[in-house]
């Protein structure tokens, strides 16, 4: 057995946790295996319960019921041995803007007992991993949001750790930005790191993650590659964007007519009109066809995949906007 792994050969492993603040139950029997050196998403709302699960599997948290295991550690019985394992980045970088880029890592350094000459070496070779050289010696204050993030995946790296935690590592950064700390996140699993990402980005779940959890109201309710999780909801999709209002009638009859009698859905505000297809070139050339024949005007039309919005909305019957109840971050 490898010294990361647990006796099921997962990274990371939660078998039924149970997590109760007063009256709300944040994790409600959560179950989580993930592979080593890849990067597993954690995808649910505000409340889910994606924190508290990072927190409970970070050793910040004391868990009620169930197991959890980390880097073939156990969570409750050896949380100091767990912390020496891994690395978390919550959702804001955690970094002094008052010191430079190589002054904060050294400074980690230094907190977690590696010397200066250690500290100053291994802030070095971050510096370079996470494209930060230039601008080691300015200060944080003057680095974009996205070069904060990288330095602070940067400090979660200093002991080398075989799990790292990112809770949604990217909110509130720009695309720029976030496409920035996406790169980072995969040279970090190509030199062997596993990640447990939490998001609400379903894009970012998507690029990033060959395997994805999707928790609701503290429990996993679906565990798969992002492809197999599209594949639940089915095939491509037809969709037409009508130019005249008074069209929409006619365009879901033709839609309708060419999908085979399955669901098609109309969405007046936009003008559109979407249903599942079996045959995706015949189905497009005989809609523009019918539509051409009965003089109807489109603005636009095509087909698309499911996207992880569509498998989210399946699964849970509602999207990725915050519950009611707020999630607990801590106790």
């Amino acid at each position: 057995m490898s010294a990361s792994t647990s006796t099921s050969g997962y990274a990371v492993l939660a078998e039924g946790v149970v997590k109760q603040y007063k009256e709300k139950r944040a994790l409600d029997g959560f179950d989580l295996a993930v592979r080593p050196g890849t990067v597993h998403g954690l995808l649910g709302p505000n409340g889910a319960g994606k924190t508290t699960a990072v927190r409970v599997l970070a050793t910040l948290l004391r868990y009620d019921a169930g197991r959890a295991e980390v880097a073939g550690l156990d969570v409750a019985r050896d949380p100091r041995r767990v912390r020496g394992r891994i690395g978390l980045t919550g959702q804001y970088a955690a970094v002094d803007e008052g010191l430079t880029g190589r002054q904060n890592l050294e400074m980690f350094g230094r907190l977690f007992h590696l010397g200066n000459r250690p500290a100053r070496q291994r802030a070095g070779e971050l510096l370079d991993r996470f494209g930060l050289t230039e601008a080691a010696d300015k200060a944080a204050t003057e680095y974009s949001g996205g070069m904060r993030r990288r330095l602070d995946l940067a400090s979660s790296m200093i002991l080398q750790p075989d799990v790292l935690f990112l809770d949604e590592p990217t909110t509130g950064l720009d695309p720029r930005s976030r496409g920035e700390v996406w790169e980072a996140v995969r040279a970090l699993v190509a030199g062997g790191t596993t990640v447990l990402l939490t998001t609400q980005y379903l894009e970012e779940a998507d690029r990033l993650a060959s395997h994805i959890t999707v928790i609701d109201r503290g429990r996993a309710i679906a565990d798969d590659t992002p492809d197999a999780l599209k594949n639940r909801v089915g095939g491509d999709r037809i969709e037409v964007v009508a130019a005249d209002p008074g069209d929409l009638d006619a365009v879901a009859k033709t839609v309708d007519r060419v999908a085979g009698g399955g669901l098609v859905v109309t969405d007046t505000p936009t003008r559109r009109v979407h249903a599942q297809v079996a045959d995706r070139v015949a189905a497009l050339t005989e809609v523009v066809r019918s539509l051409q024949d009965d003089g109807i005007a489109v603005e636009d039309i095509g087909l698309r995949r499911p996207s992880l919005d569509d498998v989210f909305l399946r699964l849970t019957g509602h999207g990725t906007e915050n519950h009611d109840a707020p999630e607990v971050a801590a106790a």
